[in-house]
């Protein structure tokens, strides 16, 4: 090879280096914005005063944006410039995460709901009386007129969620072209036995981005939503309240900028590569090159394609016959039916699993997003490489691919199964978990809500102003906890003479005073919370585990000329039926178990305050776990197809080597034909 030659092909292989650095530096950036996006949904719930079922939507509308196009950009886009596609799907991306924090500025300052006045004013010293002071309450209780609340919400930009729908959905356009194209450029032009190293790593370096995604997500949660906009000493809840609104705006600014910046190395990379380890002269023949095994566990297919002219017609003509010819792989099939079902329960838990730590264990949101950032996520960076590690240690093909993940399948199943009986007690809330007495409340409705200790205070049951009381019982609202005076200003107000605090053993001179906010669970939760942490973090490591292998058995299930159109068509499928509607009915589920709904500045329902958890647990941990049962009894049926298909294949190589070897010693004798010396001389005989 001349020093000219050396060079190019030095240059070429810097180039896939480059491309391997860059695609990992776009999977981090890309699920960095996404991971965000969940961080952010309770967030965003509270701040546009929405349930759970329309928070869903909004999440799904991500997915959304990948329906549009994903078919059409998976097929024409592995005919074209793979690398440059993926840059200005970067460019989208980073406009979507701009539009969706555009309503921040949009939006007037954020009024939380408070049944109180909570003076911030030193000079003021006059006690006020949530008690006797409210009298008028009673009437927020009342229907408001429908226009006055139409205006009013028009007014308030309560609407404006639909640029956080638009833009979620704007990204998810432009993620459409990174994975199918990206890994199908990846796995053309590196060795076969690289590549499921390379994905390990890529998707490793990817995962870190969720890490970054949560932290950042933990740290805006304890920032207040107007932050430079208002005096912090006037806002009398903290991020533990379940009204508070952290800095959601501000993340979708920073991660649109950093995937803006990933786009730029894609606009300079070319069109193809040679294969790794193979000499420039035959780079052009390797971009269709087939692995052996690859070529071996689909011999049943056409393996052999002309070379089409590449024109846009041609193209859309061969487009119905190539998804004829890629569903009627039954593994293949079989596989994005198992994705399906597996996806609607990941989407479902990590959707709402900060909400579900944050009801059932008494956590923040602040501390949920960040114990998930921070534990959750480098477990299952860690098993998605140690996934790829052992598929190259110890070189196994499509049949040890399969059983490293059924077998995580089915660790990861039991260990969940066991996190369903690890909770606390839920929170003491007086007329809606327990009765004004202390004791456990059967059923909630609004009368429960109102006692005969304070039943001359004509309070309303609609606000929620939670105190905390010093028999360890939350109230909904000091008018309810029936307090007569108040001392304090801003967040250390301090109620007293709360009739409704002493219960039945009161006696002279108890303390019945409360301070704003909920009560914290009782002691033994946090131990309850380590153990489910833990159980969570070790499954979450043997699940990822499985995500290589599996990914490995894909790829190697499909034909190379299919290979963009099989990726892209499995993450249609899998984010339009496995993406899309978990968050829809999974929110609608959750809803059903809300007992105290917030309201609304201009009146009706808002976001949820407080959720039964113990039906929370049972109907979400419930969910999930069908879910995943049904997706290792697919797994199972998977794996007998690959291992039937195997072995159907090595009948047939047993076969073939047999009609060799048959054909060989018959080649070893002599052949002797016999030439008839007469007018039928030229007919022979064969012995």
């Amino acid at each position: 090879m001349s020093v000219e030659s050396k060079k190019t092909c030095k240059a070429r292989c810097g180039n896939l280096k480059l491309f391997l650095v860059s695609l990992a530096f776009v999977y981090f950036s890309k699920a960095f914005g996404g991971s965000y996006m969940k961080s952010s949904i309770t967030q965003i719930e509270r701040r546009f005063d929405i349930p759970s079922s329309l928070i869903g939507v909004i999440d799904g509308s991500f997915e959304m944006g990948n329906l549009l196009v994903i078919a059409f950009v998976s097929y024409f886009g592995a005919k074209l410039h793979r690398p440059r596609l993926i840059g200005i799907g970067c460019v989208i991306m980073a406009a979507g995460s701009y539009l969706t924090a555009l309503p921040h500025f949009f939006q007037g300052l954020y009024k939380y709901e408070t049944s109180v006045s909570h003076s911030t004013s030193i000079n003021n010293t006059d006690s006020i009386l949530p008690c006797l002071s409210n009298h008028s309450l009673a009437e927020a209780d009342k229907m408001p007129d429908l226009e006055a609340m139409t205006a009013c919400e028009k007014a308030a930009g309560s609407s404006l969620w639909i640029y956080v729908f638009l833009g979620n959905m704007l990204r998810g356009i432009g993620e459409t072209p990174i994975m199918p194209l990206g890994v199908s450029y990846l796995d053309d032009f590196s060795r076969e036995e690289n590549t499921p190293f390379y994905l390990a790593c890529i998707h490793t370096v990817g995962i870190i981005g969720p890490m970054f995604g949560f932290m950042l997500g933990s740290y805006l949660a304890k920032i207040y939503v107007d932050i430079g906009s208002v005096d912090l000493d006037s806002v009398t809840i903290n991020h533990m309240d379940s009204r508070w609104v952290g800095a959601w705006w501000l993340g979708f600014i920073v991660t649109g900028t950093v995937i803006l910046l990933s786009s730029i190395p894609f606009f300079f990379l070319p069109k193809s590569l040679p294969k790794q380890g193979q000499e420039e002269s035959q780079s052009k023949g390797t971009e269709l090159a087939i692995t052996a095994e690859q070529e071996n566990f689909l011999q049943d297919e056409i393996q052999d394609q002309e070379e089409k002219p590449l024109t846009f017609q041609e193209l859309a003509k061969d487009f119905i016959p190539s998804l004829r010819r890629l569903f009627k792989n039954s593994i293949y099939t079989m596989m994005i039916l198992t994705y399906l079902v597996s996806v609607n329960g990941f989407i479902g838990l990590i959707t709402f699993k900060p909400k579900f730590m944050e009801q059932v264990y008494g956590q923040s949101a602040s501390k949920a997003i960040f114990l998930i950032g921070i534990m959750n996520l480098p477990a299952v960076a860690l098993g998605i490489i140690t996934g790829g590690f052992v598929l190259k240690r110890f070189k196994l093909g499509v049949i040890g691919a399969a059983r490293v993940s059924v077998t995580a399948s089915v660790g990861s199943l039991c260990l969940f199964f066991i996190q369903i009986f690890i909770y606390c007690d839920k929170a003491e809330v007086a007329g809606l978990t327990v009765s004004y007495q202390g004791d456990s409340q059967v059923s909630y409705n609004q009368q429960t809500m109102i006692s005969q200790c304070n039943m001359a205070c004509s309070c309303s049951v609609k606000h929620w102003d939670p105190v905390c009381a010093q028999n360890g019982i939350t109230y909904a609202s000091p008018c309810l906890a029936g307090c007569q005076t108040s001392t304090g200003i801003g967040k250390e107000m301090t109620f007293h003479n709360c009739t409704c605090t002493g219960g039945k053993m009161m006696t002279p001179g108890m303390n019945m005073s409360a301070v704003l906010g909920q009560c914290p669970r009782r002691s033994n939760c946090d131990y309850n919370f380590k153990i489910y942490m833990a159980l969570s973090v070790l499954g979450s490591f043997i699940s990822a585990c499985g995500g290589t292998p599996g990914y490995i058995v894909l790829l190697r299930s499909i034909q190379q000329d299919l290979k963009s159109l099989a990726l892209g068509m499995q993450t249609l499928i899998v984010r339009t039926l496995g993406s899309i509607p978990p968050p829809i009915y999974f929110g609608a589920l959750i809803d059903r178990t809300c007992l105290k709904w917030g309201t609304k500045h201009c009146g009706g329902r808002g976001a949820c305050r407080l959720y039964d958890a113990d039906a929370f647990r049972m109907r979400f941990m419930g969910l999930i776990t069908g879910l995943y049962c049904l997706s290792n009894i697919l797994w199972g049926g998977l794996y007998v197809t690959i291992v039937k298909r195997q072995k159907k294949l090595a009948l047939r190589n047993q076969a073939k080597e047999n009609v060799v070897e048959g054909e060989m010693a018959v080649n070893g004798h002599a052949n002797i034909i016999v030439a008839k010396k007469n007018e039928d001389a030229g007919n022979e005989s064969t012995i």
